[in-house]
């Protein structure tokens, strides 16, 4: 954990693009609940196929105006083209975005075509290719290996791609096992990997979703936290208070081994991420947060 001990701490949320007015509204006053807490950056998912790519940019260009913090737009480029990337890529420039999440994604439903992009890594050295050093770009690392992954050596083989493509820092999938994580970033080490890799974390508020959420990502749930969260039904404050407790002892373990910082998955929910943040009595100081690793200048 020595490259990651050294660095800075950096918190970061996620969002996802909202689909109606409504929801629009309610994830605005979240973000501005959040900007309290002087994170480093936000970043907003994109959604394949057009269900909510087109949303990305508009969400993204709507937070940073109203809320003054650096936002991350998650960029896939699977069923893309050169072309189709280098418009987004010119629009967030003109918008004054320099801060990027490159991503492969997953194919759309009844999509045959990959694109012109097959991997993450061709998507990081398109951008660098493109655009320099004008992004500063995160790529995603799977402590418990991707899904997809024909063994863990080839996905770790994978993230060690993207990281000599360009890759500015990582952030990772969500998982409840720390050992996962430090494992991870051991192994990236002997590699000679030199770059932050902040934990993903989850809030856990709602089995079902969680379970349906963790299936189809490969995170594992933990036998013991899967039995007792069964074992509450219906009684959604109980999940919610074991939840949080679950979820701030994770966090307190992953930085008091080093990790730095959190970057949380927020279901476009302020409560559940801003009751962890409190347990954990974090902070962050405005002129601390300039000087970090994910400040752009």
């Amino acid at each position: 954990m020595d490259s990651q001990k050294k660095l800075p701490r950096a918190y970061s949320f996620e969002f996802f693009p909202p689909k109606t007015t409504e929801a629009s509204e309610k994830l605005l006053t979240t973000s501005k609940t959040l900007a309290n807490l002087n994170p480093c950056f936000y970043s907003v998912t994109f959604g394949a196929g057009g269900s909510t790519r087109d949303h990305t940019a508009e969400t993204v260009i709507d937070i940073k105006q109203h809320t003054g913090v650096d936002v991350a737009p998650h960029l896939s480029c699977i069923g893309s083209t050169k072309e189709n990337i280098r418009d987004i890529l010119n629009n967030y420039i003109d918008h004054g975005i320099r801060h990027l999440v490159a991503l492969r994604g997953d194919m759309p439903s009844g999509m045959r075509d990959v694109g012109e992009f097959r991997y993450a890594n061709e998507l990081v050295g398109f951008i660098r290719k493109e655009t320099g050093d004008h992004f500063f770009i995160e790529v995603a690392a799977y402590p418990e290996y991707h899904p997809q992954a024909s063994s863990p050596h080839k996905d770790l083989l994978n993230f060690k791609h993207k990281v000599e493509a360009g890759a500015d820092a990582a952030l990772t999938q969500y998982f409840f096992n720390p050992d996962a994580y430090f494992n991870f970033v051991d192994n990236c080490e002997k590699l000679a990997l030199d770059l932050p890799i902040v934990p993903g974390i989850m809030p856990i508020t709602n089995y079902t979703q969680l379970a349906r959420f963790s299936d189809a990502c490969g995170a594992e749930i933990p036998r013991w936290i899967r039995k007792r969260l069964e074992s509450f039904g219906d009684d959604t404050a109980s999940i919610r208070a074991f939840g949080e407790e679950v979820v701030t002892n994770l966090c307190r373990t992953l930085l008091d081994g080093g990790a730095p910082g959190l970057h949380f998955y927020t279901l476009n929910k302020a409560e559940p991420s801003l009751a962890i943040w409190n347990n954990l009595n974090l902070s962050i100081d405005k002129n601390t947060r300039l000087a970090t690793a994910h400040q752009l200048n």
